[in-house]
């Protein structure tokens, strides 16, 4: 029986942990959740159903998931009708054990089995005892699924699941599986079913994105997705993360540069500036090629701005392996970079390595980069000072708007931008202002005069509406044998 023929609807939420693929797949969650009859909840403390979507990629993950379990434990023994789900890669990982640990927890599914969730609901309801379901492979690929777009603006849209890579810190191999690409016909029907809905900025998602292809042999197959993706009548910014500095080729350079829509970011993984870190992490890069993508990419697009992830205190990791990483920083003039001290992830090749660092020397050596980050993005953001930008208005952005008068959202490069509006009145999120830059801080930037211009566009009626896209799953399943249709062909064009 579903939650369709009970009555009352019963109510949801989802509580997400982690990478933009968790933020996607719980879109997912909540669009399967709303197919089979649930409400999102209005009041998340009160809902029938929580639902957690984990992230296996740091230490701490463990204990922040079974700390939010043990806080809902008094709320589950007071409304034992209450379920909570525990989904993504720590589910995967964990497996069985979760209910071990947590025995108040209705149903685990994994990375593989999002599309599982309702049912393993009504069963474990059904039964009176805990569903645990987790495979070892895809089914079906996950946007075949119904999606819930938590933004009428902006959507994610997968290309590939899965990696090939086996870089010794990271466990979503082991989690996610094997890359499976998509076919383009299909990403790019899913790319032109957002945009029907309003949607002006897509952003193409992959654990590797730019190695999309391989599965069909296609290695310049990214390139063509992406002029393919200017095609896209209304489509205003293309966007993708995270790709892989081995699979980087020029052709993609050119794609960026030559494609009016593909915004010019790029958010480039280094993880180290030492070539011995790297070889022990098995990344299949050195710092050379590295930085040398970084000149072609500036050669092409002067005006990119480059985002990185930095790891400290990898094991083995010598005072002169993170001066590297500092003179790498320095070299590349990252204008923003997510840094992270390594932290061990049971299963790794890394966790068991010799030579693990003490926390107060991996500490130190993170102060010692984050100051030097924000020297560099300071510098880099004041450049942005006098430059007249287009804001994507955005809704949560800026937790200070309210109490400043201001709204908030990106650059085309991706830039955060808080901006005044002077007497314009009716901007609303998902609507596009030109403005001029009037102040710089290390993580973003002000326009404090009134905007230059205001532009009204159907994500920004369909946010006043209160309306959130909704996709039905566009792909027939998992790539088919054969070559792909081949991309249409783009001429090439200005950027802007």
């Amino acid at each position: 029986m579903t939650t369709e023929t009970q009555g009352a609807s019963r109510t949801y939420d989802v509580r997400t942990y982690g990478c933009q693929m968790n933020v996607h797949d719980s879109e997912r969650i909540s669009g399967l959740m709303e197919g089979a009859g649930y409400v999102r909840a209005a009041d998340a403390d009160a809902a029938d159903v929580v639902v957690f979507n984990t992230c296996a990629v740091r230490e701490n993950a463990d204990n922040r998931l079974y700390g939010n379990l043990g806080r809902l434990r008094p709320t589950k023994v007071k409304n034992p009708d209450m379920q909570i789900a525990v989904g993504g890669c720590l589910a995967q990982k964990d497996r069985g054990d979760i209910v071990k640990r947590a025995p108040w927890v209705d149903v685990v599914f994994g990375t593989h089995n999002i599309g599982s969730l309702p049912a393993l609901l009504d069963r474990a309801r059904h039964n009176q005892e805990a569903e645990v379901e987790i495979l070892e492979s895809l089914e079906v690929f996950p946007s075949t699924l119904p999606t819930r777009r938590e933004s009428t603006y902006a959507g994610w849209v997968s290309i590939s699941v899965g990696c090939n890579n086996t870089c010794t810190f990271c466990i979503v191999p082991a989690l996610r599986g094997k890359e499976r690409d998509r076919r383009p016909g299909d990403v790019l029907a899913e790319v032109e079913a957002l945009v029907a809905e309003g949607v002006l900025e897509v952003t193409l998602l992959g654990q590797n994105v730019n190695s999309y292809g391989v599965e069909f042999g296609d290695r310049l197959a990214f390139g063509k997705l992406l002029r393919a993706c200017g095609d896209v009548e209304g489509l205003e910014r293309v966007r993708f993360t995270s790709p892989h500095p081995k699979d980087f080729t020029d052709d993609v350079i050119a794609a960026m540069a030559e494609t009016p829509n593909v915004c010019h970011s790029l958010h480039m993984p280094l993880q180290s500036g030492s070539d011995q870190v790297l070889k022990a992490m098995r990344r299949s890069y050195r710092s050379e090629k590295y930085l040398g993508i970084i000149d072609k990419v500036r050669a092409a697009m002067p005006d990119a701005a480059i985002t990185t992830d930095i790891i400290v205190g990898f094991p083995g990791e010598t005072e002169d392996d993170f001066e590297r990483t500092l003179d790498v920083v320095r070299q590349a003039r990252f204008s923003t970079a997510f840094t992270f001290q390594y932290s061990k992830r049971p299963g790794t090749p890394a966790a068991t390595m010799e030579e693990q660092l003490p926390k107060q020397v991996v500490q130190q050596r993170y102060e010692r980069l984050i100051a030097t980050l924000e020297d560099i993005t300071w510098a880099e953001n004041k450049k942005q000072i006098g430059r007249t930008v287009e804001v994507l208005v955005a809704t949560g952005e800026g937790r200070k708007d309210e109490r400043t008068g201001r709204m908030s959202g990106r650059a085309r490069d991706g830039r955060l931008v808080h901006f005044a509006t002077g007497d314009l009145t009716g901007i609303r999120p998902g609507d596009l202002v030109q403005t001029e830059i009037t102040y710089a801080a290390p993580h973003h930037l002000n326009a404090d005069r009134a905007p230059l211009s205001h532009r009204r566009t159907r994500a920004g009626d369909a946010h006043e509406a209160g309306r959130a896209p909704r996709t039905a799953g566009v792909s027939l399943g998992l790539p088919t044998l054969g070559v792909p249709a081949p991309l249409p062909a783009t001429t090439g064009g200005c950027a802007v």
